[in-house]
Parts: structure tokens; sequence; C-alpha cells
């Protein structure tokens, strides 16, 4: 299926190249992927674009900077703070969208979160694989993950260090562009989450406590509805119920 997607490119501000995908036709919806994953992964080969887009929808589904088929500089100065939010600002503005939805999976769902921040205002937003903590605490996740980066081919197997390289191996993922990446992430207050309007799916696996509690999170936003389908952190976006519930979502 990822053959018959063609991948479309624009530049952002800093220069950089980066690359989306599009499936159906109707109203935008803007998807981000995962850390250390592509939206292929994510949206496409499991069939939750094919879902979602069934409902009337054009998904749209950019490869985040580092990602994918995007660019992946090395230079750390290719990764200011909050630059996927900026990002994905300047892929709406590239695409004139005003009238849209916006979801995210984990790292995305982050994304979604610091671009509601800094100014998207979808009709409808998705958080998945994102709990509380997650937002509020991101450098502990950028540990984790930095601990992944520079400790590859040492992780013991079946261990989560282990199965997160592992999965960076099946997307070939540049670990010299995503080390410089984590630094770009930024923690959101509690605060500013409750000044978040739009209505947000918070949904999660019903075994996922990654990034902390999606329920929590959805009880903190203004108008956060908790959601669950079944699978783990890693194992979700394989689920079917975890696409359907987006679409169902979106198209209510």
């Amino acid at each position: 299926m990822s053959e018959a997607i063609p991948v479309q490119r624009f530049t952002a501000s800093d220069g950089v190249e980066l690359a989306w995908h599009e499936v159906g036709q109707g109203r935008p919806v803007v998807l981000l992927h995962g850390l250390f994953s592509n939206a292929f992964t994510n949206w496409i080969r499991f069939g939750h674009a094919a879902e979602i887009a069934a409902r009337g929808f054009r998904v749209i589904m950019p490869d985040l900077r580092a990602h994918g088929e995007s660019a992946a500089p090395h230079d750390p100065a290719a990764y200011p703070p909050d630059i996927l939010a900026s990002d994905g600002v300047a892929l709406l503005e590239h695409l004139s969208l005003t009238d849209y939805d916006l979801g995210g999976y984990s790292l995305g769902g982050r994304t979604v979160i610091r671009m509601l921040l800094a100014g998207a205002r979808p009709r409808r937003a998705i958080v998945a694989g994102m709990g509380l903590q997650g937002l509020t605490d991101a450098g502990s996740r950028s540990a984790h993950f930095r601990a992944i980066l520079t400790g590859l081919g040492s992780h013991v197997r079946g261990s989560p260090e282990w199965m997160a390289e592992a999965f960076l191996k099946t997307t070939g993922g540049d670990p010299a562009a995503l080390l410089p990446l984590l630094d770009s992430f930024i923690d959101t207050s509690e605060k500013a989450l409750s000044r978040i309007e739009v209505p947000v799916l918070a949904l999660a696996g019903d075994q996922d406590e990654d990034n902390g509690s999606a329920a929590a999170l959805a009880a903190t936003l203004p108008q956060g509805r908790y959601a669950a389908a079944p699978g783990n952190h890693m194992s979700v976006v394989t689920s079917p119920e975890f696409g359907l519930a987006i679409a169902e979502f979106l198209a209510a």
C-alpha cells in the first residue's frame, strides 16, 4: 500500500526538506507518528489511515524531521526547542489548512499538544499513546531514549531498551539524527494544558503506562475524553480498535 501513496515534500523555514503522505478525500486530518517510527508504520501499515479515509477524510501524514522520508540532519542546530511543533504548524500553512483535525501517537501526541499551545486550532484533536507525565516531564522520556541510542548493541535481550532498538532497526532510523532531536523536547505544565479548549481524545493501549496516565491527561484537559484500545505502547498501533476509535471520534 505504501507504493500507492506518493511522497510529497516541502521545505521548512530553516531549509530542511520534510515529507508527507496522503490518502482519501474530504475533511483534512493531520496525523503525526511516534519516535523511531514513520507515517507508514503508525498510520498506513495496519489500516488506520484507510479506516479514517473511508469516513470521508483526507488523511495527511507527515514523516517528522529525522524520521522516514524527511531529512535527518546530524547538526544539533537543526533541532531547536519545539522544532517538531514548528514543523507541524509550517505544514498546516504550506497546505493552507484552516478547517482541519489533528492527531498524533506518542511523540506525535506530545507534538499535537505543543502545536495547540503554539496556536494551532483544529476542530478536534487526538493525543494517543501519551499520558500526563509524558507531557509534564518530557525529560525523563528523553533520558530513556538517549540511553537506548547511546547503548545500541548492548541492551539485554527482551528488555524494553532491546525492543526499542529492534523497532528502530525495522524503521531504518538514524541514531545520529535522533539523538539531537531529543534535546528539542519541552515540558508542558498542567496549567498550560488546562488552557486547551479543543475537544481532545486521549487514547492509549489498555496496558500502556509508558508515558503516564492517558486518563489523567483527559481529566486535565477542559474537553478531554479518555478511551483505550487493546495493547501496550508498542502493540496498540497494530490493533484495529486503535484506528476505529480515532475514526469514530473524528466522524462523530
